[in-house]
């Protein structure tokens, strides 16, 4: 953990992940995790996907995290991508009031734009329309083709709906797109990967231009080529570099705590107060030990 700082991955999506993951992001300083709904990368067929999906986010994936130490809160939302098959998108939308209101869910997301088609704007525009009705933040994906002016649009649209642009996160931002997004009082979020997109040297010069105010580091760690661990990571370069303590402490923990713990269901006395691993619990009598010798932290021992 580099300096005692903790850390904060508010967007890293674990289903596609391993317990090796959680060990390590666990062992470098991460006390907490964001999963948003995201596409799996083999399109879904019918409604029961999604449901067991996001029963998965609420149910069996926080056991999974606690595990390993690392508190668990997820987004729920249809995904740009998948808002296309409009047949079921019109399914799914009506699935989703029944998981916002579980206790680890703290933000509709993750939504937005991919292509930017007409069916992805009008499920963005339903999406945004249910937050505003629970009072709920935003966890918005921005489009990667044409991103400057798919974010843009994806801000006016939040704007157009009435939403609070402080109840809002726009991931996925890069050098062209931040300055847009702070400037009109939304929190910026950059997904950091090894090669594409942004890469910790690029996040660093950020910080570096445009402070800590409303700027936001995760991961968003998938089925695909990325990193687990770029949140402490990036840290890790920001003090080499020379950016002050608190700036990393914001960008990568505090920032994040602050817009999603607007949900009431985010909390630092969550981990902070949270009692040492027990291994021997049983989710729905299934363990991630695999008959493995259990954790048992001394302060669990009855």
């Amino acid at each position: 953990m580099e300096n005692n700082l903790k850390f904060i991955d508010p967007h890293v999506h674990m289903t596609s992940r391993t317990t090796d993951d959680y060990e390590n992001m666990a062992a470098a300083g991460v006390v907490a995790i964001i999963e948003p709904s995201f596409w799996l990368g083999q399109p879904r067929t019918q409604v029961g996907s999604f449901q067991d999906y996001y029963s998965s986010l609420v149910g069996w994936e926080p056991f999974r995290a606690s595990q390993f130490g690392i508190k668990h809160y997820c987004t729920i939302g249809l995904n740009s991508k998948e808002a296309n098959n409009e047949a079921l998108a019109e399914q799914v939308i009506e699935l989703l009031p029944l998981y916002l209101f579980k206790e680890n869910v703290v933000a509709v997301g993750e939504i937005g734009y991919d292509d930017q088609t007409p069916a992805e704007d009008k499920y963005f525009r339903l999406q945004l329309e249910m937050a505003k009705e629970f009072n709920m933040v935003v966890q918005v994906h921005t489009p990667h083709r044409d991103k400057k002016a798919g974010t843009i649009k994806s801000m006016e649209v939040c704007l157009e709906h009435g939403l609070d642009p402080s109840m809002v996160v726009i991931d996925h931002n890069n050098e062209e797109t931040v300055k847009d997004v702070l400037d009109r009082g939304f929190h910026a979020a950059f997904t950091i990967y090894p090669k594409t997109k942004m890469g910790n040297e690029r996040m660093v010069e950020v910080v570096k231009r445009f402070g800590s105010e409303r700027i936001i580091v995760d991961s968003s760690a998938d089925w695909g080529v990325s990193d687990p661990l770029a949140v402490p990571k990036t840290a890790s370069l920001m003090l080499k570099k020379g950016i002050d303590r608190e700036a990393v402490h914001k960008t990568c923990y505090q920032n994040a705590l602050d817009v999603f713990g607007k949900s009431g269901k985010m909390k630092e006395e969550h981990w902070e107060k949270q009692a040492g691993i027990d291994q021997r619990e049983l989710y729905q009598d299934n363990s991630v030990l695999r008959g493995q010798q259990p954790r048992v932290d001394s302060e669990k021992i009855v």
